[in-house]
């Protein structure tokens, strides 16, 4: 089974940080993702998602220090549903995407260019314990080995 989440969009605001009593951090911020399609008139419609996403730990540290407002980011993670009952009694239930990586692709000033480097790198994937170097292959100029049959 899998349960995974891609998303790349814009912070609808800064990032809500908190500290819990036992020392771990929790940051959520909003991010809104746009599908564009045309109507039955043939006029061009955009429809925005937006997703609540949760980061913990030295995820959400860096997101405190990383992210603004309006930032184009690219977000993996997993969906996870809570429940609680608000202050009327009633049964509340909400989805978040709790993710275990992000990264800053860009500003909506800059029409949301990349910053630089490879999107995403090996580093954004692995834990911060992980030092090794990742294996290369045997031929590293970079170009796929001759026997590649991916049809893209």
């Amino acid at each position: 089974m899998l349960n995974r989440v891609t998303l790349i969009g814009n912070l609808g605001r800064d990032p809500e940080i908190r500290r819990l009593e036992n020392g771990a951090v929790v940051a959520k911020f909003s991010l809104a993702t746009n599908e564009n399609y045309r109507d039955k008139s043939g006029e061009w419609q955009t429809q925005t998602e937006w997703h609540d996403i949760i980061v913990w730990r030295q995820l959400a540290e860096r997101a405190e220090s990383q992210l603004k407002k309006g930032m184009q980011i690219y977000v993996e993670g997993k969906l996870t549903t809570r429940t609680w009952q608000d202050q009327d009694g009633n049964q509340r239930r909400t989805t978040e995407v709790v993710a275990n990586t992000f990264r800053v692709l860009g500003r909506r000033e800059d029409g949301g260019r990349d910053q630089g480097g490879s999107f995403p790198t090996v580093a954004d994937e692995m834990p911060s314990s992980y030092s090794s170097p990742m294996p290369t292959a045997a031929n590293d100029t970079g170009a796929p080995p001759a026997d590649d049959d991916l049809p893209f």
